[in-house]
């Protein structure tokens, strides 16, 4: 999902999870109603700021994602959870370093640590809420080329919120582009175009590519100064 800030990309996502009621029309997920706390739905919001000094495990912040859509005590027991966690770290390769402080590993580590807890309950869909704004670009590419790889041995469906689409344009397959009120659905090629964006803006735009191929919408102030947001 792309489109500039207040343009309602967070809110879909808060509608999908339940969070947030429809003020007219019908959502439905997986054939019904969203609901809070749905295990087929991983959620990684915007990075939060751990504290340096917390002193939490990676592994053991994983595993409270297995059953932390539920109230009261573990029903399936530690073992489970803990076997749960274990798959779930070792599909993002973040086992080696599992038993550190979360507030102690870097920021490519934390978010791995993220898309463990999000997996652990091995949801269906995942949603993201700009997963790549806290890292540099080496860790940027790392974790889109982990996106995609998880996504296709789980057969997970991904819908993300991206503030710069070009670490992400080999992999996508589709882009929903929220701007003005509108709305447009396509692949990159069909959606990021001078003509496109001019209709969902109602205002003239244009979209260039430099050299490296990276994508800049030209034409609007909050896009002018940086990679197509």
């Amino acid at each position: 999902m792309l489109g500039p800030n207040g343009s309602g990309k967070t809110t879909l996502i808060r509608l999908i999870l339940g969070g947030l009621a429809p003020s007219a029309g019908r959502l439905e997920v997986f054939g019904r109603t969203p609901r809070r706390g749905d295990p087929t739905i991983g959620y990684i919001p915007q990075r939060p700021v751990f504290d340096p000094e917390l002193s939490i495990r990676g592994r053991d912040f994983v595993e409270l994602g297995f059953d932390g859509h539920r109230w009261g005590v573990r029903l399936m027991g530690r073992a489970h959870a803990a076997e749960a966690a274990n798959a779930s770290l070792e599909a993002v390769g973040a086992g080696d370093y599992s038993d550190r402080p979360l507030g102690r590993l870097s920021g490519g580590e934390q978010q791995r640590m993220l898309l463990a807890h999000a997996l652990v309950g091995k949801p269906r869909l995942l949603l993201m809420d700009e997963p790549l704004s806290y890292l540099d670009v080496r860790n940027q590419r790392a974790m889109v080329q982990l996106i995609r790889d998880v996504a296709r041995r789980r057969q997970l469906t991904v819908l993300l919120i991206a503030h710069d689409v070009n670490p992400l344009l080999p992999y996508i397959d589709h882009v929903l582009y929220m701007a003005a009120g509108k709305v447009s659905m396509g692949t990159p090629a069909e959606i990021i175009t001078t003509e496109r964006l001019s209709e969902i803006y109602s205002s003239p735009v244009e979209v260039v590519r430099d050299s490296h191929g990276r994508v800049f919408v030209v034409g609007l102030e909050e896009e002018a100064s940086h990679p197509h947001a």
